[in-house]
Parts: C-alpha cells; sequence; structure tokens
C-alpha cells in the first residue's frame, strides 16, 4: 500500500492541525498516512514513504530554524521519485485563525487527497 508521511513543527498547534488533515485526506483515499513532530522523525521513515509533505510555522518571514535544520539533514536522502508537498501557518500579526478556518483544513484534507493519488497511480 502507497504510504504518505507528513512531519511538522508546529509552535502553536496551528500547523499540527493542517498535518493531521492532510493525513486524514490521504486516509480517505486508501493510503497508509502518518504525520509526526520533526523530533520523531526517522529517516527510514522517510525512505519507506512514497509521499513526503513537510510543515513548519513561521516566524519573522522565515522557516523556523530547527526545521530548517532537519529539511537540510532530509535534502542528504535520495528523494527521487517521491511525491513531494510543503505547507505551512504564520500567525505573528493574527492570522492563524483565520489561516485555519474550517475552509482552510479542508484544503489541506484536498492535498492529502491529491497526494494520495499521485503515489495510486505512481
Amino acid at each position: 500500500m502507497p504510504k504518505v508521511v507528513v512531519v511538522y513543527l508546529s509552535t502553536s498547534g496551528n500547523t499540527k492541525a493542517m498535518a493531521d488533515a492532510i493525513v486524514e485526506g490521504a486516509i480517505s483515499r486508501n493510503v497508509d498516512a502518518i504525520s509526526m513532530n520533526f523530533h520523531e522523525a526517522k529517516i527510514e521513515d522517510l525512505k519507506s514513504a512514497d509521499a513526503i509533505a513537510l510543515g513548519s510555522s513561521t516566524f519573522h518571514y522565515k522557516i523556523l530554524p530547527p526545521m530548517e535544520k532537519f529539511i537540510e539533514s532530509f535534502s542528504k536522502l535520495n528523494a527521487k521519485g517521491k511525491v513531494g508537498a510543503a505547507f505551512g501557518s504564520y500567525g505573528w500579526s493574527g492570522e492563524a485563525p483565520g489561516l485555519i478556518a474550517e475552509k482552510d483544513i479542508e484544503e489541506c484534507k484536498r492535498l492529502g487527497k491529491d497526494l494520495a493519488n499521485k503515489v495510486k497511480k505512481a
């Protein structure tokens, strides 16, 4: 069965909610999917995935440094042939509640469905 792995760094829970919605969307398409905090992610999880989605909160217009380091170490993995996606949230000026409204969560579910459809075709 194809596998989608979603790795995130969430400072206030919004990016985690997005990650969980992506997983929900992928599972609805009968694909094995899991979300995990970047602290929990192991290279073996990423190697076994057919699709990988990476998400982070944003701070001062940048990706959070711990996630940036994770992505740098991840870049050493040969991800050729894997489907990929990126997502994130920001809330430093009050936008997070609006961005993580039901509409945006539905878009995250759609992203999960799209990832699942792509890995099922591969």
